[in-house]
């Protein structure tokens, strides 16, 4: 009869934690640390204190001379609030206003008692309440009162004009999840040109799926955004697709560590920067600055756009976008082309090829 064997010694607790945590995931967890005191000093950065700073907005009265004295005096403001000009009338107001040209519009009636505020909740109810406080304030001080009007108004199920930020965030977390299941359900980089190409021909059939169910969701089904389908379901197809392209070339680059990358750029940077609470204007400097030039930003400003301006202004967010979509296809079809020609290097050279995810896993 065989007796048991004995379980080995203990190799102490050290040995244990190393076996369950190992230097790769100890550094993975210091990457992900960081991430979230990034995303912690992002948002709160951006949102605690929002101040107007040089709100684009257009003066038109009766008499030219009025005009440009008035846009002056708000001009002067302390803090530089706003960034007025003269126009010649009160069309030429209302037309800057629908072209996104300007955020709104004061004209001055100086033969009755109040004048009136051009705004468009359309582009976001807080910057419309920030001009409606900032130039109250002016016009009670000179004796005036301020009448608004709402040009382009958001719709009755779009609260506080909203709807189209969500609508684009949502685009933007399927794009970069839709991306890194390509990829790592088998391994972090592509091994060569052809599954690239696969990846980001997947990767474009789902977010013209993406882009349609996400439009028809927003206005049919819920009644949140008004207007036509078509434009919005362009605008989510393209939203998606640079995304998820962008993450398929950081995983290209950096294997997993690029989808902490892709979140970085777009999540921690991107979405408090897009001006879906706080638009441009009522941001601090660094968020205003680089919110335009990313994903969630450049598609917030043009389903807005599309939604209540008659599609006015979308034309250069939606260039951007495209940058980088072709960007990140780019670079993840040239990483695969560079990993395979370094594959082919090592095996004509007799050393192993590099077809390895890091791990001692094939890449398939």
């Amino acid at each position: 009869m065989t007796q048991p064997t004995s379980p080995p010694p203990s190799a102490g607790f050290l040995a244990e934690v190393k076996d369950a945590v190992t230097v790769r995931a100890a550094l993975l967890l210091v990457g992900v640390l960081a991430l979230q005191l990034a995303f912690i000093t992002s948002y709160i950065g951006a949102f605690h204190q929002p101040e107007p700073s040089e709100i684009p907005i257009a003066v038109a009265a009766p008499a030219r001379q009025v005009a440009e004295q008035s846009a002056q005096q708000l001009a002067d403001l302390p803090g530089k609030p706003l960034d007025p000009h003269a126009v010649q009338d009160e069309a030429a107001a209302t037309a800057e206003v629908k072209d996104r040209e300007v955020d709104g519009a004061l004209v001055i009636d100086p033969a009755g008692p109040a004048d009136r505020l051009l705004v468009a909740s359309g582009a976001g109810a807080s910057l419309s309440q920030a001009l409606e406080q900032v130039v109250g304030r002016v016009e009670q001080a000179r004796g005036r009162a301020v009448r608004v009007v709402d040009v382009a108004p958001a719709a009755a199920g779009d609260a506080r004009g909203l709807s189209a930020f969500y609508l684009v965030i949502g685009w933007c977390v399927g794009g970069y999840l839709c991306a890194a299941i390509l990829a790592i359900s088998a391994g972090a980089r592509p091994a060569n040109s052809h599954r690239a190409f696969i990846r980001l021909g997947a990767l474009l059939l789902y977010a013209i799926a993406a882009g349609l169910l996400g439009t028809v969701i927003a206005g049919p089904v819920l009644g949140a955004l008004p207007g036509g389908i078509m434009a919005l379901w362009g605008l989510g197809t393209l939203v998606v697709f640079a995304v998820g392209a962008i993450t398929l070339a950081f995983q290209g680059v950096a294997g997993v560590v690029g989808i902490g990358l892709a979140i970085l750029l777009v999540v921690v940077f991107g979405n408090p920067s897009a001006g879906g609470a706080y638009p441009y204007p009522l941001l601090p400097p660094f968020w205003r600055a680089i919110g335009p030039a990313l994903p969630p930003g450049a598609g917030t400003y043009a389903a807005r756009s599309i939604t209540y301006f008659e599609g006015n202004a979308a034309a250069g967010p939606m260039l951007v976008l495209a940058a980088w979509a072709v960007l990140g296809a780019a670079v993840t079809v040239t990483c695969a082309v560079f990993r395979r020609g370094r594959a082919g290097a090592a095996v004509g050279s007799g050393l192993p090829d590099d077809a390895t995810d890091g791990q001692g896993a094939t890449a398939r």
